[in-house]
């Protein structure tokens, strides 16, 4: 049996040694042992003490060799410090954590407590099997995580084999599992609906009614569990309520674009002055001029000019395809306003610029380190540099038709990168994703998303302990936070406002929160001297009140468009959003506390018009949580939509007009609630926002496509189901209808060749059954595509639908590709470049179908048109060379078309027209 057990333990990889013991020869055969024991120990231990090994007793690192009986009996006496250990290793930098066991019962945790990282198991109940354990490898490696596939198939025969020559078309042939539809909200029946009302009312008499409930010994009954069941009923509305206001920002790894898509062009590469020959700055105009196009690069810095000298230098250099952004590479602070870095500065003036200029080429900014993906991206967020994610999303909404997108870059320009933000700058021409983070793994599109937690066990239970400290502290949202906090059981409340004690309501509030039974502090301190706030932390220590608690609430929303917001506006919103929570952050690094709580805005999530420089310094407040994450510090960052009689809101009409925008205010007590519950999961960045999708979906998608939404059932479902009621949107086109031709003279040239070029290659790909434009290159011929006679036919009937233009069977053989297809329409449409008569043919062409609509009954209209044709009659019967002195030949007609009736009128415009 031992002989055995030994073959197995070494068929499974386990050394196994036999100790032979002569009992005859040795007085205590134990000791042989021990002596047996210690040398075998000793010679595994140096392979065993070569694993690193973080220990849940110490959580710290230890070596293998003081593993004794001692460890393990502190481990079984002392309390498992399992979470504290997860998050030390996350904070430093460990992202993947693998539960090596027959059934993962800690992963959960693990993600609750390091909720960007990597988790999976090896083996489940019940599946415990090669395939399990290899699906999880499987996991692992489409995370990112290097897996050593050679030991995983190793004696199954399997082998390499070369991969096809043509470009791989990473479609997908399964159910996106993370966007699942939204479901349907339980539908209550009239009895239920009466039972919950009398619940909700907490009147007995009236349920007892309605359960039929008549005698005095079961209507006692029922009395006793009613004040349980309507706090039940009341508890679930409103966790069903806070999830429906929860969102988060998460990445979705995207398929990438092959490199022969990318259009050639002449592209302003805009880099920081000194920057040299920072990597980024070569590879960026390198990925450029190898797609074939023209790279005019610009040297500038905020320090040393100011938008006009910029537009000057723009506007000099002459038209271009594309613009191209790296001023986010230099983070130094402005010489003039030093809480501004020149990145946020450049990138502001650029903006202006180029508006100035009058370019309307699409606009990308580019990152290094802005964001992070998440998971294994090892990326350090930069603070300065998220600002300029937050004035983006404004720059979007404030001028999308000349935004080309976001995109964050790895750190360094290694092999295939430059090939990926090529692919990027080519996408946009399909009009695709706008804020992109492109990592050694591939390329991340941003989503967001639902974050509900209802149906999720928080970590902890939050409770303020000792000292809080309160930014923006006597205003009516830290009001409510501080009353809130004292209910909670703070000891201490230290509100900190510029004026203090002098502030409107301080004392009043003061006096509130002392009758609460709390130790009240208002501390007149501006958050932006670093010395006084220093000395107020100073004294806090020395009175035996350190602080253990921050919630920043301070800020300022100014309402200004991007071409009226300057340098010193931008220094005054991000002096109390930005420096203020940057001081807090340093001046505490070395204090243990419970928890950072940042008050932040969606508008750094999503973007708001007029708020270019309030969304710059919230996007700074999420980073910043992001980065003290990283470093193992507490940190929560909570993008708030609108509050109820609270914050800036209730001024200026400002809440009435976020709602018609729906973005509806939320009720102070709920979203405090919301404050709540981030503290009990220990989130690190949250979105909290009441959102009427069917109102704001729209707006926010008007000008252009919003893949932010893409995964927002809500969101998803509306705008289809706007473009499916909008009659002139054609099945799936990019821009047709009957005011076509119109939207296309309103366009640069840029605008309208694209629109043209979209709307052609959307409706070539329906008819192809294609799952996308992709597969439809902008220069291939129909033929190669796969067109024939019938298919033809069907493009033909589609591009008529969505132009209203009368086109050949013969369309795509006569105009053999799309961007020839595409020309042709423009033609059709609104005549060829510098073809006045022929634009001014189909001009009169739309006034004649216009004008012979209108019904009998519409004689003010047709009144009022009559007019206006008299007067351009009038400019048409003679130039000033050949009229007669004095407008005898104006005068003529004037007296002809006053006399003339409606249908003289129109008589007179078909014979003058040529029409019949």
């Amino acid at each position: 049996a031992l002989d055995e057990l030994i073959a197995a333990c070494e068929a499974d990889g386990v050394r196994a040694r036999r100790i032979p013991v002569d009992y005859a020869s040795h007085t205590s055969h134990v000791e042989r042992i021990e002596e047996e024991l210690a040398r075998v120990l000793a010679e595994v231990r140096p392979q065993a003490a070569a694993v690193p090994f973080f220990s849940t007793v110490e959580a710290d690192w230890l070596d293998t060799e003081v593993l004794d009986a001692g460890y393990w009996y502190r481990g079984l006496r002392r309390t498992v410090r399992f979470e504290e250990a997860v998050r030390a290793l996350a904070g430093q930098d460990h992202a993947v954590f693998v539960e090596v066991s027959p059934h993962p019962v800690l992963a959960m945790s693990i993600q609750d407590t390091a909720e960007d990282a990597v988790v999976t198991g090896s083996l489940r109940r019940d599946d415990g099997g090669l395939d399990r354990f290899l699906s999880s490898l499987g996991e692992l490696w489409v995370h990112g995580v290097d897996v050593d596939w050679a030991q995983a198939f190793a004696g199954t025969g399997a082998h390499h084999v070369d991969l096809p020559t043509y470009a791989f078309q990473h479609r997908h042939y399964w159910l996106d599992a993370s966007t699942p539809e939204a479901a349907p909200a339980p539908v209550l029946d009239d009895v239920d609906a009466r039972f919950w009302e009398a619940v909700e009312s907490g009147d007995l008499e009236f349920l007892a009614s309605t359960l039929d409930v008549e005698g005095e010994e079961e209507q006692s009954s029922l009395g006793s569990v009613l004040p349980a069941l309507s706090a039940w009923r009341q508890q679930r509305r409103t966790r069903s309520t806070l999830d429906r206001w929860r969102y988060r920002l998460a990445w979705k790894r995207i398929p990438e674009r092959p490199d022969e898509t990318a259009q050639p062009g002449r592209w302003l590469l805009v880099v920081p002055a000194g920057a040299g020959e920072d990597a980024w700055g070569v590879a960026a105009g390198r990925a450029l001029t190898d797609a074939g196009a023209t790279v005019v690069p610009l040297s500038w810095s905020a320090a040393d000019g100011g938008r006009e000298q910029l537009a000057g230098r723009i506007g000099e250099m002459g038209a271009f395809d594309g613009v191209l952004s790296l001023l986010a590479l230099d983070e130094a602070p402005h010489p003039r306003h030093p809480e501004v870095p020149l990145v946020l500065a450049g990138t502001l003036q650029l903006v202006q610029a180029l508006g100035d200029a009058g370019v309307d080429a699409p606009l990308w900014l580019a990152t290094r380190g802005a964001v992070s993906t998440g998971g294994a991206d090892p990326t350090v967020v930069r603070e300065a540099q998220a600002q300029v994610w937050g004035l983006g999303r404004v720059v979007g909404l404030e001028h999308p038709q000349r935004w080309g997108g976001l995109v964050d870059l790895p750190e360094t320009p290694e092999e295939s990168a430059p090939a990926r933000l090529r692919g990027v700058l080519a996408a946009h021409a399909t009009g695709s994703e706008d804020q992109l983070a492109l990592r050694a793994t591939g390329a991340f599109a941003l989503r967001l998303r639902r974050a509900p937690v209802a149906q999720t066990r928080a970590v902890r239970e939050w409770k303020p302990q000792g000292t809080v400290l309160i930014t923006g502290g006597t205003g009516a949202l830290g009001g409510r936070v501080a009353r809130r906090l004292a209910h909670r059981g703070a000891q201490h409340l230290v509100l900190v406002s510029r004026r203090g004690a002098q502030a409107p309501g301080a004392e009043e509030l003061r006096a509130e929160l002392t009758t609460i039974g709390v130790r009240v502090t208002v501390a007149a301190c501006d958050v932006t001297d670093r010395a006084a706030l220093a000395g107020l932390l100073e004294r806090l220590r020395a009175d035996g009140s350190p602080v253990r608690s921050v919630v920043h609430t301070a800020g300022a929303a100014p309402y200004a468009s991007l071409a009226e917001t300057d340098l010193t506006m931008l220094s005054e919103v991000a002096s109390g959003k930005v420096t203020g929570a940057v001081h807090l952050d340093e001046l505490l690094a070395d204090d243990e506390l419970d928890a950072f709580v940042m008050f932040s805005s969606s508008a750094g999530v999503w973007g708001a018009g007029g708020q270019g420089a309030y969304a710059a310094a919230n996007a700074h407040l999420d980073a910043l949580a992001q980065r003290r994450r990283s470093l193992g510090r507490p940190a929560t960052s909570v993008a708030w939509g609108a509050w109820a009689e609270s914050g800036m809101l209730t001024d200026n009409g400002a809440e009435e007009h976020m709602s018609r925008l729906g973005v509806l205010a939320m009720d102070p007590e709920l979203a405090l609630e919301a404050f709540q519950q981030a503290l009990d999961h220990d989130e690190s960045c949250t979105v909290v926002a009441d959102v009427d999708w069917a109102r704001f979906a729209p707006g926010f998608a008007a000008a252009r496509s919003r893949p932010l939404l893409d995964d927002l059932p809500e969101a998803r479902q509306v705008l289809s189901g706007s473009a499916a009621d909008d009659p002139a949107a054609g099945d799936g086109d990019a821009g047709a209808g009957p005011s076509l031709a119109d939207r296309l003279a309103a366009m640069t040239a840029t605008e309208r060749d694209r629109t043209l070029l979209d709307l052609v290659r959307s409706q070539a790909a329906a008819v192809l059954r294609h799952d996308g434009v992709d597969g439809v290159g902008e220069g291939r011929a129909f033929k190669e595509l796969g067109f024939d006679s019938l298919t033809a036919v069907e493009l033909r009937n589609r591009l008529q639908k969505a132009t209203g233009l009368r086109l050949s069977n013969g369309l795509v053989f006569d105009h053999p590709t799309p961007v020839d297809l595409a020309a042709h329409l423009w033609d059709r449409l609104v005549g060829p470049e510098g073809d006045g008569a022929g634009s001014a043919i189909a001009e009169l062409d739309r006034l004649e179908a216009a004008v012979f609509s209108l019904s009998a009954a519409d004689e003010d209209l047709r009144t009022t048109i009559t007019s206006r044709l008299e007067v351009l009659l009038s400019r048409l019967g003679g130039s000033e060379e050949s009229a007669p002195a004095g407008g005898t030949a104006d005068a003529d007609v004037e007296e002809r078309l006053g006399t003339a009736s409606d249908n003289e009128i129109f008589d007179f415009i078909n014979r003058e027209f040529g029409k019949s």
